[in-house]
């Protein structure tokens, strides 16, 4: 591999540095002219010939003074500052984002209906509604999110409005009040998900990122959990507590515990690489510099960059997004079973806290199997086979589950159908990021649209849960788990078929100058530096 001259890497370097103090500047220097009294080779610097271009990837100089084992410490222990700081936060934050989205099932068992006077479909329509907001501000707000460049502020201001809102809920009297509530629910959450998912693939490579996204994603799984323990002991042992039903006291506990979460989360947040204060200027390069090698493009560089429009036009011209799209539309809508969980489990005739602790033991092996497979899908680079072989024990799951009532079975089938789902779920998020990787802005986009129209599918399922068997919601969901094997074998073979182009012409087409994308979206950079889509 040729490697540029050091004149042009230090002025790529000190383009990148538009902020830099004058003893950062003399130390870049210093490490610069160092590198060129030795007359060595900067280990990280790429040169990437095209058809009259000459195209070099250098890294910022405080990266390029680094020795391969100064390099490779530096980045371990970046990454263990940034997952200390941002994970445990993100996940407790999702906890309460799952939690108040779908406490209104848990609610149900504390005679949330027959207070409200609820009729016919109103509960589920009040189900739905929440995912007609979900579904309306999922692209505005992540492609907000990437304009402003400042997650830490944006995602728990958001949370504080939705606590809010969740607390409010406890003061509704009627259907139309519950209506109105739920949809002002869903349209400020919304923001969260996607956003998280885009927060992430700006922090980590996507040999990183499928153990990072299941881990976020555990926050739901978690929340299954303990959602069930918690609305056990507020309805066994609250109703009537100060002249309120249980399921208001639901609603006030989970609120407020939300809003006080929310005000930690600006205290601890990171924002992008670029703009985390808390990190050294030598850690912001790297941090940086890191998804600009692991890609062959740089990611978020400033607000400026970014644009609404061109995200969307990139994201939605790829045919890639519409088949991850079909994926997780058959995920997402075999996944509704979540937000009718206690009344699937109550189908076997149990007392009310009975059904909500019978909700838990799913959600904890879900949450178990779902860490080994993403930790393994990460391990070995491979998403197919993780993505399938779970969604195929939860196509076992649902028709045991919709060929009978009996109690045994049809419980054995609940306890696979959570992580069969889940597990496949979290892997096929990662496939997102590591096959629509650049730009930033398109990226943010596909996320923000692949997860939004996937869950217009809650919207409609809300309707198909009907008592007492609930038969033809398994059955659907059957159908939708088997459509999303279908179609992530589809993509497999369109993803091996891009490489093998790749290999064989060195990108696939002729680069003329100026050019940055081959006709299948890769940055030229990257193809030309080995990358290759993970299937």
């Amino acid at each position: 591999m040729d490697i540029p001259n050091t004149n042009a890497a230090r002025a790529d370097s000190k383009a990148d540095l538009k902020t830099e103090s004058k003893s950062d500047e003399e130390y870049e220097a210093g490490a610069v002219e160092h590198l060129d009294s030795d007359k060595q080779a900067l280990p990280y610097v790429q040169e990437v010939p095209t058809e009259g271009v000459r195209r070099a990837i250098a890294p910022p100089a405080l990266v390029a003074a680094m020795t391969p084992e100064r390099r490779a410490a530096a980045e371990k222990a970046l990454v263990r500052k940034v997952d200390l700081r941002l994970m445990p936060m993100i996940v407790l934050m999702y906890i309460m984002n799952y939690l108040d989205r779908n406490n209104i099932a848990a609610a149900r068992l504390g005679a949330l209906e027959e207070d409200l006077n609820l009729q016919g479909n109103e509960y589920a329509t009040c189900i739905s509604i929440l995912f007609v907001g979900y579904v309306l501000m999922q692209i505005p707000s992540n492609l907000y999110l990437n304009k402003i460049g400042k997650p830490a502020v944006f995602l728990p201001s958001c949370m504080v409005v939705w606590g809010v809102i969740s607390t409010a809920t406890a003061a509704c009297h009627n259907f139309g009040g519950l209506v109105a509530c739920r949809f002002m629910l869903g349209f400020v959450e919304a923001a969260y998900f996607p956003g998280c998912l885009y927060y992430l693939s700006c922090w980590y490579t996507r040999a990183e990122l499928g153990f990072r996204y299941s881990i976020l994603y555990s926050g739901a799984l978690i929340s299954g959990a303990f959602s069930g323990l918690m609305a056990a002991g507020i309805v066994g042992n609250m109703d009537h507590l100060h002249g309120l039903r249980s399921w208001r006291w639901l609603f006030i506990i989970e609120g407020t515990i939300t809003i006080g979460i929310a005000a930690a989360a600006f205290l601890i947040l990171p924002n992008f690489p670029r703009t985390t204060m808390w990190l050294s200027e030598e850690e912001r390069q790297l941090a940086a510099w890191r998804m600009e090698e692991d890609i062959g493009e740089d990611d978020w560089v400033d607000s400026e960059s970014q644009s609404f429009l061109n995200g969307i036009k990139l994201a939605l011209s790829d045919i890639k997004t519409w088949i991850l799209l079909v994926i997780l539309f058959g995920i997402v809508s075999s996944g509704s079973v979540t937000s009718f969980f206690p009344s699937v489990v109550g189908s076997l005739n149990f007392t009310p806290v009975q059904t909500l602790l019978l909700t838990v033991p799913p959600y904890v092996l879900c949450v178990i199997t779902t860490y080994i497979n993403a930790w393994h899908a990460d391990r070995t680079g491979e998403r197919f086979y993780h993505i399938v072989l779970p969604l195929t024990v939860a196509v076992i799951a649902f028709i045991l589950a919709a060929a009978t009532t009996s109690t045994a079975p049809r419980y054995v089938a609940m306890m696979l159908m959570i992580p069969g789902l889940y597990c496949g779920y979290t892997v096929a998020l990662g496939w997102i990021s590591n096959t629509l990787p650049r730009p930033a802005a398109k990226r943010a986009a596909a996320l923000a649209f692949i997860n939004c129209i996937s869950n217009i599918a809650s919207i409609y399922t809300s309707y198909m849960y009907i008592k007492p068997k609930f038969t033809i919601a398994m059955i659907v969901n059957c159908i939708t788990a088997a459509m999303s094997i279908l179609t992530a074998t589809g993509l497999r073979f369109m993803l091996i078929r891009l490489n093998k182009q790749m290999d064989a012409a060195d990108v696939g087409v002729v680069v003329s100058e100026g050019e940055e994308v081959d006709q299948h979206g890769v940055p030229i950079n990257a193809a030309k530096g080995g990358f290759r889509y993970k299937y």
